[in-house]
């Protein structure tokens, strides 16, 4: 696959968005895919500072999510880009955002979460590594 054309991989920044008392991740569609579910993400920007920033402000413009990231979960390299994984407690969902009309939203179990996401070998493996893994 390669970088498409880039020096050097495209760094994406990826939530995981977490409903804590019910143990839920919020996962969204694919614009590209729209059948295709994955967890917010998307390309960090110099505006963004830190790579923390930009999964928050991934999460809220693709799900219209707000909370705050609480864990580093793991990076993963790929030809392509370098996924950086972050926890985020939700602390509550917009009626309306951005990427509303390209997008559906919708908490699931852990378990459905990693089936839904399993078509995407690297986000599967950074939702794997989360600490719902464990329960």
């Amino acid at each position: 696959m390669g970088t498409k054309g880039r020096a050097v991989p495209r760094v994406v920044c990826c939530a995981i968005p977490i409903a804590r008392q019910s143990n839920k991740v919020l996962v969204v569609t694919s614009r590209k895919r729209p059948n295709n579910w994955v967890l917010p993400k998307g390309g960090w920007e110099p505006s963004d500072v830190v790579l923390e920033a930009a999964a928050s402000r991934e999460a809220l413009e693709e799900a219209g999510v707000r909370g705050k990231i609480t864990r580093f979960v793991t990076t993963i390299p790929t030809p392509s880009s370098t996924y950086h994984f972050y926890e985020m407690d939700v602390s509550g969902l917009e009626a309306n955002w951005l990427e509303e009309g390209e997008r559906r939203r919708e908490w699931v179990d852990f378990a459905e979460a990693v089936r839904r996401l399993a078509w995407k070998k690297e986000l599967a493996e950074g939702l794997s590594r989360c600490s719902l893994a464990g329960r």
